[in-house]
């Protein structure tokens, strides 16, 4: 008989977990198969199971055979992981750190301006007993979920206080967990003011980071709709985003929510990487190590300013009432419909000034939960610009409200993506280029520390003016990607004395440690827009 799965932290069949089922002082020993399939004859009735692999958390689990469909098993590996709950607080509001280690392991908060600057050491952390440091995750879905780290062993004992309190000042925090063989994992921490302290707020991406974030086995790209009956054991064969040109899971009008809480092995930094370093690896370029440079450049720049996470956004926390600038930045891809029209009231009627620092912004509708999960609204249409041109919609956002471009003054295309390229001065007499010597048809924005598209400022995804663009928008530069593809960037204003100054790409950001153009343009936005 089929009893269920067992699998990893990313979904993957694993073979060779040893099995014991024990009932009324009896005892039933299997291993699973190379699909990750347990097979067993027993009789029913109530069992305790324990797991057993190297390389991973042993766990037991209580439960009834047979059940009504396969059970999914999960198992933790023993790499390093961690996170804080919630992810993102004000300044004094206090998080709960949630580590994963085999060993003893050291942590340490730095706040990451410019340079990494350590604030405290919170302690070693062990444990009398073996494993105890080491966290269980639930099994089935936890995607949907959470991984509730803490849990399970920690409840309520004053011994194992697992807690740090927000610093007075604001800004991006990573805690550092080393073991004692240096082994090193890295997790952000959002830390807004208790009150607002500058005149210009700034958002970190986290609905993002959390559609990229795979932990567990899905996301927005990986079974976006919900996880399937068997798991993974070659994603280049059993998963649509390698097998079909277009995933299906985007065709579902509804998908199961995707929680926050969860690790981001996505934001990772390493220990030794310095703001000027390249950028490596898939992800990391587009969500917050790439933030990191403009946060960092705004402090060295000696522009004030204020954290927050896009949730404290779309709950309220942040109001925009309290602030002259709003930076959106990198890849702000996912908006709930509270944060969007916030945004654009406080434009076209409160004469807010908003700069778009990123490509593919605004681009889908989420919902959030009470329990903080995000269902993404990405629709029956598909989600490719080209099929969305099909009817008429500009966006997934569009499907719904509004085409994006109404605020931003641009959207998204397919043309130009996973490209990087310099961009190409259109229109010198605007204020945005004083100061840089630059004349109609010079290149700028050469250097970049992008590496996944590397080329230039504009890249990776590209927004343009479409037709939904104010009218009275100016466009100001196009990259040179190919295929027409480069991102423009725009500035426009309202009647209300708003103004909205975009870029258009994810790469630019990536720029602005090592670029003198794309760091001159930019600080003349501020400080117009500061004086404004």
């Amino acid at each position: 008989m089929l009893v269920g799965y067992v699998s990893d932290d990313r979904y993957v069949a694993l073979d060779n977990v040893l099995l014991e089922f024990e009932k009324d002082g009896e005892s039933h020993e299997t291993t699973s198969r190379a699909t990750g399939a347990i097979y067993l004859e027993i009789e029913p009735g109530r069992y305790k199971i324990t797991l057993r692999k190297d390389g991973y958390t042993p766990k037991s689990v209580d439960m009834d055979i047979p059940s009504n469909e396969p059970y999914h098993f999960r198992l933790l590996s023993d790499r390093l992981l961690g996170y804080v709950w919630p992810k993102w607080v004000q300044a004094g509001e206090r998080s709960e750190f949630r580590v994963h280690s085999s060993k003893a392991y050291r942590l340490d908060l730095y706040r990451y301006g410019w340079e990494k600057e350590h604030i405290r050491t919170l302690g070693w952390f062990d444990e009398h007993g073996p494993s105890a440091t080491m966290q269980i995750t639930p099994d089935g879905d936890y995607t949907q979920t959470g991984v509730e780290w803490n849990k399970r062993g920690y409840s309520g004992n004053p011994h194992h206080t697992q807690f740090v309190t927000g610093p007075n000042r604001s800004g991006l925090y990573y805690l550092h967990a080393k073991t004692e063989e240096n082994e090193f994992f890295s997790f952000p921490w959002i830390v807004a003011p208790s009150s607002p302290v500058a005149k210009i707020a700034v958002l970190a991406s986290n609905i993002n980071w959390n559609a990229y974030n795979s932990f567990g086995g899905r996301s927005n790209y990986i079974h976006p709709d919900k996880l399937p009956e068997k798991p993974t054991v070659n994603s280049r064969l059993d998963l649509d985003r390698y097998t079909k040109s277009v995933s299906s899971g985007y065709r579902h009008s509804s998908y199961a929510p995707v929680s926050f809480d969860r690790p981001e092995p996505i934001n990772h930094i390493p220990e030794s990487v310095i703001i000027t370093d390249p950028i490596e690896g898939r992800s990391a370029c587009h969500v917050c190590p790439a933030e990191w440079r403009l946060f960092g450049w705004m402090e060295k720049e000696q522009f004030s300013y204020d954290l927050y996470a896009e949730t404290q956004l779309h709950s309220g926390v942040l109001d925009l009432s309290d602030y002259k600038i709003l930076i959106i930045s990198t890849h702000p891809e996912y908006w709930s419909q509270e944060m969007y029209f916030k945004t654009k009231q406080w434009v076209f009627e409160q004469g807010g000034k908003l700069m778009y620092l990123g490509g593919n912004g605004l681009n889908c509708e989420v919902s959030i939960s009470d329990n903080l999960a995000v269902t993404h609204h990405n629709g029956m249409w598909g989600g490719a610009a080209g099929e969305l041109a099909e009817i008429d919609k500009e966006s997934r956002f569009d499907i719904y409200h509004e085409s994006e471009a109404n605020l931003l003054g641009v959207r998204c295309t397919d043309s130009g993506i996973m490209t990087g390229a310099p961009y190409k001065a259109v229109d010198t007499s605007h204020w945005i280029f004083e100061g840089t010597g630059l004349k109609n048809g010079d290149i700028f924005g050469e250097q970049n520390l992008h590496v996944r598209c590397s080329g230039g400022a504009s890249g990776h995804e590209t927004d343009k003016i479409s037709p939904s663009s104010p009218k009275n928008i100016k466009l100001l530069a196009k990259g040179l990607n190919p295929e027409d593809g480069g991102a423009e960037i725009v500035h426009y204003e309202t009647s209300s004395g708003g103004s909205v100054f975009s870029v258009g790409s994810i790469n630019y950001p990536s720029s602005l440690p090592v670029d003198p153009n794309i760091q001159k343009i930019t600080r003349n936005v501020l400080e117009r827009f500061l004086a404004g």
